[in-house]
């Protein structure tokens, strides 16, 4: 007589995060079904029965990995603040993030940039990147917000493949450069001096 199944509503959850682990600790190179299998503790079956496919289980992993810096994000008080500054408040942020677990930053990021050579994985960066443009929109207006995205990913990124150290004046001075509105250049021609018709020439 078969046994009954155990019911088990985390499963799917502890399928995820093994994931993220064996990712963290392999790559994706070392992600199969059967490496989440048995770093999650549960049978085979049961990761195919939650994900059909490894890019099913990518994309819930990058979804489950976007949330730590746009929560951290949405949880700041800059942006709730109108007084605050902005620039100094997201470069304090990415420090925090950056300094904190690494493991947990470069684990994001790989996920992130898996989305070069999975398009299956685009749409979930896309979510991340709109998610983080449309909380700094609440301070600024979107095209900035959009600038702000790319700049932050960038410093983010240099530090983590060049192995260097956070610079936060450095980002803070960077962002605020972002943030300050410029005076378009003036183009139009200078003003004569000479009236018009009152030539000096004989």
């Amino acid at each position: 007589m078969a046994r009954p199944r155990r019911y088990d509503p985390e499963r799917r959850q502890r399928i995820v995060d093994a994931a993220l682990r064996v990712v963290g600790a392999r790559g994706i190179a070392g992600l199969s079904h059967r490496t989440v299998a048995a770093e999650a503790d549960v049978p085979l079956g049961s990761t195919t029965y939650h994900f059909a496919s490894l890019d099913e289980l990518l994309v819930a992993a990058l979804r489950q990995a976007n949330e730590g810096f746009g929560r951290a994000l949405r949880e700041s008080g800059a942006l709730a603040d109108p007084e605050a500054d902005l620039a100094a408040a997201l470069a304090r942020l990415m420090g925090e993030w950056i300094g904190g677990e690494r493991t947990a930053v470069e684990l994001e990021y790989e996920l992130y940039l898996a989305a070069l050579r999975r398009p299956v994985l685009r749409p979930v960066a896309a979510e991340w990147t709109h998610a983080v443009t449309e909380a700094l929109s609440r301070r600024t207006d979107p095209v900035t917000a959009r600038a702000l995205v790319a700049l932050m990913d960038g410093i983010c990124l240099q530090v983590l493949l060049t192995d260097g150290a956070y610079d936060e004046g450095y980002a803070r001075e960077m962002l605020a450069r972002v943030l300050t509105p410029t005076e378009p250049p003036n183009h139009a021609p200078a003003a004569s001096s000479v009236p018009p018709g009152d030539s000096t020439d004989t």
